[in-house]
């Protein structure tokens, strides 16, 4: 489905590296899914980036909007912030193009997101995450570290982001009357946590934040701005999946 297109505002994040409680292979793709449970052309979406998020070489995020939720069903995960990050992206782009279901490839490319041909081409034409990220998990701290990097040619921005790596929703009204959906790793807080401009270095964050935003997933995101402040190229990111607890 597709709404009017509007002008945007704002950041947006993408990429992920594995690391810390739950060892992985680094992904050669971040995908970001724009859904939402009043589209009736979003779950075959939401289908097939949960098979996505199965893999380890993938990192899928799911962005709920609200700009369907006048067609008789309010989105429960939806967020105006996510609604503003698609249109961050639209507007980087300079193609204003604001829809769902939309997957938005390593923060540059977009695509329909329930085409997997289309999904596997973009990723194969993607350039990869070339900052490393370390992240791991102390007692009461996550600490997120980067190494002197001197091929970067502007700032960036690291952002914090926690997840559920799963949410059913029954959806009662609308055009997805009577269809229980699965959302994979829904995003349900971020913000930004510090500028880097290339050099060592080492951010601890409290713990605290994970009980706050109630999972117990989290990834640091770092991205580069254009000039005029809208998501640049994704440099690198890393996720933290504790193993020893439980999916949320």
């Amino acid at each position: 489905m597709k709404p009017a297109r509007w002008p945007a505002f704002g950041l947006a994040i993408a990429g992920i590296l594995v690391a810390g409680g739950a060892a992985a292979g680094e992904p050669k793709a971040v995908l970001e899914l724009f859904t939402s449970q009043g589209c009736s052309s979003c779950p075959p979406a939401d289908k097939l980036l949960g098979e996505y998020a199965a893999r380890d070489d993938v990192l899928v995020l799911s962005f709920n909007v609200d700009y369907w939720d006048y067609l008789g069903w309010k989105d429960t995960l939806a967020s105006p912030d996510n609604t503003e990050r698609q249109r961050a992206y639209a507007s980087a782009r300079g193609d204003r193009q604001v829809y769902t279901p939309q997957v938005v490839v390593n923060g540059s490319e977009h695509v329909v997101g329930s085409n997997r041909a289309d999904i596997e081409a973009a990723m194969a034409r993607g350039p990869g995450l070339p900052v490393k990220i370390g992240l791991a998990e102390k007692d009461d701290a996550i600490t997120v570290s980067l190494a002197k990097d001197g091929s970067v040619a502007h700032n960036a921005t690291l952002w914090l982001v926690f997840y559920k790596d799963k949410v059913t929703v029954p959806i009662e009204r609308g055009e997805n009357t009577g269809k229980t959906i699965t959302y994979a790793n829904v995003v349900k807080k971020l913000r930004p946590i510090a500028m880097w401009k290339g050099d060592d270095m080492s951010v601890d964050l409290p713990k605290s934040e994970m009980a706050k935003a109630k999972t117990k997933r989290c990834a640091v995101l770092l991205q580069a701005e254009t000039d005029n402040g809208l998501p640049g190229a994704v440099l690198g990111a890393a996720m933290l999946t504790p193993s020893n607890t439980p999916s949320q």
